[in-house]
């Protein structure tokens, strides 16, 4: 059987584009990908837009009068959606940490945050009617006040996807399992995604540690043999979706066996990329979604068609 490789764009194509704009998503639909992946939150009036950030961030936003903001602004949930498209988020503070991260992006002045309808409309517009939408939720157990309660944000999200048409094309993924349990019981028939992280600057797993971990829920490392595989399997997930850098060929295959794919975040460079594929990873989420394909290619894999889609505007990036 031929290996069929899920080309999933983070954020759009974050690597060349501003991150979850719609010229981000034109730029990826016409590279010719699997999958969109994008941050969803809600605004004070119930609007579910694309924007990884539960509180605006200096490193991306810009006021009306240009400047970017000293210090984190204020949480989307506090803003109406007009309140949030005073602010431009079409270029990257130059000196800060992320523009080093991606100095191939070029900026759209004039971007604002997109809405969930306005990338669906995007997507009809360019005539692609298999273009799969991986949707994470940006809510935090942490950070309760930034966002809505769990129950309503989810809700709140499925929503919008039956309004739109689009929930049998959706994954719903999150670091926060407790989404997951809501969406899953609501609409069975959406993907869910089991994202995890085990890294110094960012753990979902609290390995070794005396509390258990808010991220998880009931499912709890210790519990499952030390086995995330397993922890999702039990939860009644669909995907794991580790850090790439925490995989290994015997941890894919442990997912395999229970049945769960495996799509990690974020793989960017070429030798990450082709590691993987040998090791018969289901699908990778790219900030570079041409050099997945690129790769793809080269291994004679199937490969889905570019949608060339029009320059979008700055009015409507």
């Amino acid at each position: 059987m031929t290996q069929s490789i899920d080309i999933q764009g983070h954020r759009g194509a974050r690597g060349i584009r501003p991150e979850n704009s719609l010229a981000s998503f034109a730029a990826a639909l016409s590279i010719g990908l699997t999958t969109l992946e994008f941050d969803v939150g809600i605004t004070a009036d119930q609007h579910v837009v694309i924007m990884h950030d539960r509180c605006l961030n200096p490193a991306t936003v810009r006021d009306a009068s240009g400047r970017w903001l000293d210090e984190p602004g204020p949480s989307v949930w506090s803003l109406t959606l007009a309140q949030l498209r005073q602010y431009d988020v079409g270029r990257i503070d130059p000196t800060s940490d992320y523009a080093r991260e991606c100095p191939d992006q070029v900026a759209i002045d004039g971007a604002r945050v997109p809405t969930l309808e306005e990338l669906v409309q995007l997507i009809q517009y360019a005539g692609n009617d298999k273009i799969r939408f991986n949707i994470e939720t940006k809510i935090s157990p942490e950070a309760p006040d930034e966002t809505c309660d769990v129950e309503t944000f989810a809700r709140r999200v499925i929503a919008e996807i039956q309004r739109l048409g689009i929930t049998e094309r959706c994954t719903i993924q999150s670091f926060d399992w407790r989404v997951l349990q809501h969406t899953q019981r609501l609409v069975p028939e959406v993907v869910a995604g089991y994202l995890s992280a085990q890294q110094p600057w960012f753990d979902t797993v609290w390995v070794n540690s005396e509390q258990p971990s808010p991220w998880t829920g009931r499912w709890q490392y210790d519990d499952y043999g030390g086995s995330v595989p397993n922890m999702i399997k039990a939860a009644g997930g669909d995907v794991w979706s580790p850090y790439y850098g925490e995989l290994s060929a015997e941890s894919i295959e442990e997912a395999h066996a229970l049945g769960l794919r495996v799509i990690p975040w974020t793989v960017n460079r070429i030798p990450d990329m082709q590691r993987l594929l040998d090791w018969q990873i289901d699908g990778m989420i790219s900030d570079y979604p041409q050099r997945l394909r690129d790769v793809v290619q080269q291994r004679g894999l199937p490969l889905p068609d570019p949608t060339p889609v029009d320059a979008v505007t700055p009015t409507h990036a």
